[in-house]
């Protein structure tokens, strides 16, 4: 399948890599024909990685690698290979992905129809070809939250916050929010709201974007016809780190897209509910491993 143009091929953008899945879906983008570009922001991999990395660079003038920089999280690694990128549209791909054949192509198709500023997410799969959960979400609120984290959606089907369960759309369709393992759009709407917020080090940034593109007067779309298959897991991150991230991440979340909307009791009250969740996780997880 050739690649189309370089002025107006997706730059592929990858952070958070590991060696095995990592290269697979490198080796993939690379086989394919044309002048498209891929940068690869190298997130504090280990040395053997970096030595492939630049291997490859060296032998492929498609490929930018930025490295050196250390691991800086996934929303900054991302608006560090956006700064860098020349195509008129952005690609932001997990590094444990496998695209499937014509997903490309598909999805050039769909922007050629849009209207900026759009984005596009694809229909992500887990490896047993289930829909992976987070590909397709309404706008994380304080309610949504509270009812997934109750597991009360089958009490309010209207208000659940993961939507990869619900019947798949026909064709493209608007969505509230997606996942940020595949996330496309023209880079101009990337550059527009600032790209993803740096204060975010891993886990709900995808949705602090989501919420701020549509803020924007922006449109999400879920494309079905565009299926990725996300392996998961590359990175090296400990259970608890990502557990931390997370709380950091939600706290940060609520505060900073809901302090107009709620009183800042609600909010504080959010807080003692998010970090006891995380406390309560951590000392359930000492209780296990104290057993053993």
């Amino acid at each position: 399948m050739p690649l189309l143009p370089r002025n107006s091929h997706p730059s592929s953008l990858s952070a958070f890599t590991q060696e095995s899945p990592y290269f697979r879906l490198l080796i993939q983008l690379c086989s394919k024909r044309g002048g498209a570009e891929l940068i690869i922001v190298d997130n504090g991999n280990p040395e053997e990685v970096k030595t492939k990395l630049k291997d490859m660079a060296a032998t492929d003038a498609r490929i930018t690698l930025i490295t050196g920089h250390g691991n800086v999280g996934f929303g900054k690694g991302n608006n560090i290979g956006v700064a860098a990128a020349q195509g008129d549209y952005v690609l932001i791909l997990n590094p444990d992905s496998e695209l499937h054949d014509g997903s490309l192509l598909k999805l050039h198709a769909h922007a050629a129809k849009l209207t900026p500023p759009f984005m596009i997410g694809a229909r992500i799969l887990n490896e047993d070809g289930t829909d992976q959960r987070g590909c397709r979400r309404e706008l994380l609120t304080p309610m949504t939250a509270f009812i997934e984290a109750l597991h009360l959606s089958w009490l309010f089907p209207g208000l659940r916050l993961n939507l990869h369960d619900a019947p798949i759309p026909d064709s493209i369709a608007p969505m509230p929010a997606i996942s940020g393992a595949f996330m496309f759009m023209p880079r101009k709407d990337y550059e527009r709201i600032g790209g993803f917020d740096e204060g975010f080090f891993l886990h709900v940034e995808d949705l602090d974007f989501c919420f701020r593109f549509r803020k924007a007067g922006g449109e999400i779309y879920f494309a079905p016809d565009v299926p990725v298959t996300h392996i998961g897991g590359t990175s090296e991150s400990t259970s608890d780190f990502i557990e931390l991230c997370k709380a950091k991440g939600f706290t940060r979340y609520f505060h900073r897209n809901f302090s107009d909307k709620y009183p800042l009791l609600f909010l504080w009250s959010l807080d003692i509910a998010i970090w006891g969740r995380y406390l309560l996780r951590r000392y359930m997880k000492f209780l296990k491993s104290g057993k053993k």
